[in-house]
């Protein structure tokens, strides 16, 4: 790990316990083990190092999104086809991986803290978590659940409404197993509980059964 990849590392570690306010350069130059002016030589500012992991956790999810086969929004034509194409069983992994990765993977996980910390405090860091953690996932299912509904594969309903009833409980589900180690295979039960349900009741080949 770099000396600038170091001060992301700890930057992140940091203000998802401490909080971004309660952070200050010279605690991660600390806990880098560098001087607060060697830290200056990498990154300008607080700012920038938070503006780094956001753009960090950005591609993350991305990668993240490549490496499962999720369909992209490019086209939601094709996305919903795709989707329509899965068995129950297939729904559920992806679901399942999907939650993995942000329930495990330890960046993710601090990021995801960081913000739910802060957004109190800090309007832009606010902006930051809503447009991540609510509007982008719940504008793409909206739009992914219209067009599901317009190839017969969702029975007719409002998407918008589908896309939180899909969406809150498992965002849910992260915040209440994110301390609680050893319960993961309670978590995927209660998720899979979910998934199920939310086909049983929006599926149309479930319903033409």
């Amino acid at each position: 790990m770099t000396t600038k990849e170091k001060i992301i590392d700890e930057a992140l570690t940091l203000f998802s316990t401490k909080g971004y306010q309660g952070t200050s350069v010279k605690n991660i130059a600390d806990a880098v083990g560098i001087k607060d002016s060697s830290l200056y030589k990498h990154y300008k500012s607080k700012k920038e190092i938070f503006d780094t992991i956001v753009l960090e956790m950005s591609m993350r999810m991305e990668g993240m999104s490549r490496g499962l086969g999720l369909p992209g929004e490019e086209n939601m034509e094709k996305a919903a086809f795709g989707y329509g194409q899965l068995t129950a069983e297939g729904l559920w992994e992806l679901s399942k991986n999907i939650y993995l990765y942000y329930l495990r993977d330890e960046f993710a996980a601090r990021f995801r803290r960081m913000l739910t910390i802060e957004q109190f405090r800090d309007r832009e860091i606010y902006e930051v978590y809503r447009k991540i953690f609510m509007e982008d996932s719940i504008t793409y299912q909206t739009q992914l659940f219209g067009e599901m509904i317009r190839q017969s594969i969702f029975i007719e309903a409002n998407p918008a409404a589908m896309a939180v009833n899909f969406y809150a409980p498992v965002y849910f589900l992260l915040n209440k197993y994110d301390q609680e180690w050893g319960r993961e295979d309670e978590a995927l039960a209660e998720l899979k509980q979910h998934v199920e349900e939310f086909g049983r009741i929006y599926l149309k080949r479930d319903r033409d059964a």
